[in-house]
């Protein structure tokens, strides 16, 4: 079972499989590992002990930055996710980095972002376009037209708690006035954009 990856001098963390998202372009949809792991399926989810555990046994200052991301959203595990991240700033000053489709409150069903201060270094945020329809068209998610809206108001709140918040777009063909529209949705959250290359397999 790998809990630990290596990827970009970064140690990624793969909580769960879980996610409330089947999204067109997702890389797990094209393979079974990333970086240095063979493979990101989990037979079973590791205790919140057994990550602690995984994460500690390595040496976190050879490390750029810890990131929560695997093959499933880490919201989904919010509260394990964010005790692991109290335990390791006990033991290292890493920059922690979160992954995530910014459906947390969605998923948990409470307003999350407050629980992120003082824990959590940068939030990265899947957008991926730029209206409620044309997210569902794309990530087929469960919370259909709720989730785009959702993700606008994690993104306003959470950074209030977070230093660094980041919407994010796979930038895959996507004609340029989408990809404006994006970028401007961005701006009007307070977050910091970035277009990031579709990627078919490591």
């Amino acid at each position: 079972m790998t809990i630990t990856y290596v990827l970009d001098n970064k140690l990624y963390i793969n909580l769960t499989n879980q996610c409330p998202n089947a999204c067109e372009f997702c890389i797990r949809t094209h393979g079974s590992g990333v970086g240095d792991a063979q493979t990101l399926w989990l037979e079973r989810e590791p205790t919140r002990q057994e990550a602690l555990d995984d994460i500690l046994r390595r040496d976190l200052s050879a490390y750029e930055q810890l990131v929560f991301c695997g093959y499933g959203e880490p919201t989904c595990r919010l509260d394990d996710m964010l005790w692991l991240c109290a335990r390791i700033r006990e033991h290292s000053g890493i920059s922690i980095r979160v992954n995530t489709n910014g459906l947390s409150d969605l998923i948990n069903q409470r307003a999350t972002a407050p629980e992120f201060d003082g824990l959590v270094d940068c939030v990265s945020i899947s957008l991926n376009a730029s209206n409620a329809e044309k997210y569902d068209a794309l990530c087929h998610s469960k919370f259909g037209l709720k989730a785009f809206p959702a993700i606008l108001r994690f993104t306003q709140s959470v950074s209030m708690f977070v230093p660094k918040v980041v919407l994010s777009v796979v930038d895959h063909d996507m004609p340029a006035a989408e990809l404006r529209a994006c970028e401007e949705i961005c701006r009007e959250c307070g977050a910091i954009f970035r277009a990031r290359p579709y990627i078919e397999t490591y």
